[in-house]
């Protein structure tokens, strides 16, 4: 066999292949011998700064040609060519070898879009359109959903629902600014040893959400429960009366003069729940609620003390004349009976003078009591006349009718008597020889009249 013009004996082992001459750039061009070179794996980034760049030459190289280690970072090769450096100092990428890089960063506009408040009040809390554009005024300096984010959250964790939420942030757009793991959690925490429930804190946020995002809430409750007595009253009484929140300084000197006309404690547990403005009003007007009280001739520390002040609370000196006049026409009544009558139900001032028009008919011209017997008791005409006075009195005169009484019974106790003992006394006795009693009693206690009480 020949190979080269040279004779080569086939029974000898072949010779090892010599490492092929680089390629010409014209035989690069148009042998099939050079083959594009595979290229390298990039070394890890230096973060080291950048030295100035040395010449560089680049050739194109054989493709079984082995390729220098590179001592810098490279970047990806043409197929074909092969990096070579002229100079000795370390090789730096050229700067659009860095572009990669800065690729990967997020991109930053010099224009950034502003946070829409108003399409995040609408679209995430639920608001409608003329409320967001409201709160949105508030809210001018959000640059950004997190802590809003983080705050639907937290009311979310109280179990509050959209509407819920929708209506906290209608009602206070700040609570939005608030901090959850520094302001708001807290809070939550400092409630909670206070023994209220996640449910009553969150109807407390829900009262009162401006004033729940101070931290002083918590000493706040804490002077309230303890005069309530009770988280329930208390949260009536907020409901009624969000000042007392804002004002415990104001609670605080109203709670010592109170003290000083007699009241105990359960007393202004009971006047802060059936009033509670009272509490929160400037020490002046106390004052002379309290004097118009006694004015009525009902003494410090009686009983009747706290339903009078109830009675004449917010109202001056003139209405309180006009009422009294009301009586005494209506009812016929002296100056005498009206000293009589008001110390023992000082709330008929607060009746609407409808009500006392229609009690007083009632008991003078049917029941057939006397004004002077009224005025000894009073309370009568504050009893509920279609739902109580009228259905007992029926009752009553049924019985009568029919010999099922062996006396006649004061329609003042009739009338006052619980409803457990009146149908103990009445007509549980009575439903043998009265079968339809309790069913004609319940049907006049709804507004109905049986035709077995229909007297003639």
């Amino acid at each position: 066999m020949s190979v080269n013009g040279r004779e080569i004996d086939p029974r000898l082992p072949p010779a090892p292949s010599l490492p092929s001459p680089p390629c010409s750039g014209a035989e690069a061009a148009s042998s099939s011998r050079c083959s594009p070179l595979p290229p390298p794996p990039p070394p890890p980034l230096s973060t080291a700064p950048y030295p100035p760049p040395p010449d560089h030459s680049y050739t194109l190289g054989a493709a079984s040609s082995p390729l220098p280690a590179a001592s810098s970072p490279a970047s990806p090769q043409q197929p074909g060519c092969s990096w070579r450096s002229t100079s000795s100092a370390p090789a730096a990428p050229a700067s659009h070898l860095r572009r990669p890089i800065s690729a990967a960063a997020p991109a930053i506009s010099p224009n950034p879009t502003s946070f829409a408040v108003e399409d995040y009040l609408v679209e995430t809390c639920g608001l409608a359109r003329p409320q967001a554009l409201e709160a949105s005024a508030k809210l001018s300096h959000l640059k950004s959903p997190a802590n809003p984010d983080a705050v639907l959250a937290f009311l979310a964790g109280l179990g509050l629902s959209g509407a819920d939420v929708a209506a906290v942030i209608a009602r206070d757009p700040k609570f939005l600014c608030a901090g959850v793991d520094k302001g708001l959690s807290p809070i939550v925490a400092g409630l909670s040893g206070l023994g209220l429930s996640h449910s009553e804190i969150a109807r407390l946020l829900l009262q009162s959400p401006n004033n729940f995002r101070s931290r002083s809430i918590v000493p706040k409750l804490q002077y309230y429960l303890r005069l309530f007595r009770s988280s329930e009253r208390l949260l009536r009484a907020i409901n009624f009366n969000t000042a007392l929140l804002a004002y415990k300084s104001k609670v605080e000197l109203n709670v010592a003069f109170l003290r000083q006309c007699g009241f105990g404690d359960g007393d202004i547990a009971k006047l802060c729940s059936s009033i509670p403005r009272m509490v929160t009003a400037n020490m002046e007007r106390v004052r002379t609620m309290v004097a118009l009280t006694e004015g009525l001739g009902v003494p410090r520390g009686s009983g009747m003390f706290r339903h009078a002040l109830s009675a004449v609370a917010f109202r001056d000196e003139k209405h309180i004349a006009a009422k009294v006049d009301h009586l005494k026409k209506t009812l016929g009544w002296s100056d005498a009976e009206v000293g009589i009558a008001l110390p023992k139900a000082p709330f008929l001032l607060a009746k609407s003078s409808e009500s006392l028009q229609h009690s007083s008919e009632f008991l003078m011209s049917e029941v057939g009591l006397e004004p002077a017997d009224i005025a000894q008791q009073p309370v009568t005409l504050c009893y509920s006349l279609e739902g109580r006075m009228k259905p007992r009195y029926y009752v009553v005169k049924f019985l009568k009718k029919n010999g099922l009484l062996k006396h006649d019974p004061s329609y003042y106790t009739v009338f006052k008597e619980t409803e457990k003992y009146f149908v103990g006394k009445f007509i549980y006795p009575h439903k043998e020889a009265a079968p339809h009693l309790a069913e004609d009693y319940a049907a006049s206690c709804g507004g109905e009249v049986p035709t077995r009480f229909k007297f003639t």
